[in-house]
């Protein structure tokens, strides 16, 4: 077996944004089990915590890229700061010479959100601020991060957000600053794609399913070892995914000398699983947007069978 059969991303540089937890992280190891040099950014280290006051950091998601089989590179990085990231890009074009793939999953959701609260009762402030997290960063990267991508034909733009765009067109997404955000990032990539299209690269909106995050986990008492636990007060978290599975997700995308096909397309972790037939760590292929549509909105009882 060749080292490129075993390491399909031998070779290529990525940078993934807001990579010390969640999804990013789980995205920053796959693509560094495949083979690639990940630079890995996010404003907490071990130093220095966010404004989220999480634990969770920027040099563990690059050791644990190394521990995949890749390279980790950790570097904090503001997002809303355009010097620092404009810094960042000079500093990969540096070292590496190219960018072939760019994972825009910065967010920035702080203290309790104002769910189902209209504009006019949520906080103004808390809201602006997540416009500027989950909105601004994504077009500042983009600004900088771009023109070191495309330098080198077939690059890899996605976009990270929270449902598909047929979830979003018609579902209200719990408060007016939430909804909106997910559908900038939304409209980002679609963007993006039509900017991107004279130079062979490829932009694509992604959403992972329930996701089980760090915070998520922690909210309902439980670890990855033991979530399905929390079905028992949570039943359709029965259907929830591991950061690796969207992580499996970006790899295979990235991986795919046909990634064209699904340029400006928006898709999901279990619509790609059934594609490239990854799984989640327990070997199981949950399709939670289906399953929302088709099992939870319909008020129907929890039963994943068929759905993962």
């Amino acid at each position: 077996m060749t080292e490129e059969t075993v390491k399909p991303l031998a070779g290529k540089v990525a940078l993934v944004t807001g990579g010390s937890r969640a999804a990013g992280r789980g995205i920053a190891v796959e693509l560094g089990a495949a083979g690639a040099t990940v630079y890995v950014t996010a404003r907490t280290t071990r130093a220095q915590r966010s404004e989220m006051n999480r634990p969770e950091t920027i040099e563990e998601t690059a050791e644990l890229i190394d521990a995949a089989g890749g390279r980790g590179i950790a570097v904090q990085v503001d997002h809303t700061e355009p010097e620092q990231v404009k810094a960042l890009v000079e500093r990969i074009d540096a070292e590496q010479g190219a960018l072939h793939i760019l994972v825009n999953d910065i967010w920035g959701q702080t203290g309790e959100p104002d769910w189902d609260k209209s504009v006019w009762e949520s906080n103004l402030e808390a809201g602006l601020r997540l416009f500027r997290l989950g909105v601004e960063t994504h077009a500042i990267t983009s600004h900088f991060a771009l023109p070191l991508l495309i330098r080198t034909p077939g690059g890899l733009v996605v976009e990270m957000t929270d449902g598909t765009d047929e979830f979003n067109a018609t579902n209200y997404r719990v408060s007016f600053f939430y909804d909106v955000a997910k559908g900038a990032v939304s409209r980002m990539a679609f963007a993006l794609a039509h900017e991107l299209k004279p130079y062979d690269a490829t932009a694509i909106l992604l959403t992972p399913g329930w996701l089980r995050s760090e915070a998520m986990l922690e909210g309902f008492g439980v670890t990855e070892e033991n979530w399905r636990d929390a079905t028992e007060k949570i039943p359709h978290f029965a259907i929830s995914e591991s950061p690796s599975y969207v992580g499996r997700a970006v790899a295979a995308l990235a991986a795919d000398p046909e990634v064209s096909r699904y340029h400006g397309k928006s898709l999901s972790s279990g619509e790609l699983a059934q594609v490239y037939g990854f799984t989640d760590l327990d070997g199981s292929q949950p399709d939670a947007w289906r399953y929302i549509v088709e099992v939870e909105s319909q008020g129907k009882p929890a039963d994943t069978t068929g759905y993962r």
